[in-house]
């Protein structure tokens, strides 16, 4: 697959998914890098021979506008299939509907729980911490037009234990999306991913109890 990967800060998980294409575990390359800011992803990619492209939706007259801008960069970049790697604004409905169930989103909690606008980053560790939770974990999921509302691909928990703080449970969870979100790409590339409704298939899990 031709990947575009949509950041908004340091981009540690467009790094990661960049060594898992050098190291053999994907085959799809990452064709282009959009960003809504001027920020280190954007300098890291650059470093990296990626095509970039900053895309601010307050420098467009409306959100039509700024869709029909992403499809344009996208189209040029042949990119077919779109990761929400830490990408802070809302994707278009006109880019959500001609990618339909290829664009994936990390999250860094366990949707539907601690998901919607404005929960992001350590907005989203302060409230698992604060809410009590035992666990809390990583969710790749395909992106409707809804935040953080698409059926779920795949997730893994990890504990919250009551000595955790925003930072420590954000550097665990870190490391879930850094097995997860590759993880995914690779379903899609081997056309192992079947989506009814809200529900993710695997085919895997298919055959094995055939």
């Amino acid at each position: 697959m031709k990947l575009a990967v949509f950041v908004s800060g340091k981009g540690t998980n467009l790094l990661n998914i960049i060594k898992r294409n050098r190291d053999g575990f994907l085959r799809s390359e990452v064709r282009l890098v959009i960003s809504d800011r001027d920020c280190e992803a954007i300098d890291n990619s650059e470093r990296e021979g990626i095509r970039t492209k900053v895309a601010d939706p307050h420098d467009f007259a409306d959100e039509l506008e700024f869709g029909n801008a992403l499809l344009e960069v996208l189209s040029d970049s042949e990119a077919d299939f779109i990761v929400l790697a830490g990408f802070l604004k809302k994707v278009p409905d006109i880019v959500v509907k001609k990618y339909a169930n290829r664009i994936v989103n990390v999250h860094p909690a366990l949707l539907p729980s601690f998901g919607g606008k404005g929960m992001y980053g350590m907005k989203v560790h302060r409230a698992v911490i604060e809410y009590g939770c035992k666990v809390s974990g990583a969710t790749v999921h395909i992106v409707d037009t809804e935040y953080d509302h698409g059926a779920v691909v795949l997730q893994k928990c990890v504990p919250v234990y009551g000595d955790d703080t925003p930072e420590s449970l954000a550097s665990k969870i870190h490391k879930l999306e850094y097995e997860l979100l590759p993880e995914a790409i690779k379903l899609f590339e081997n056309n192992e991913v079947i989506i009814e409704g809200r529900r993710v298939i695997l085919s895997r899990e298919v055959s094995s109890k055939t």
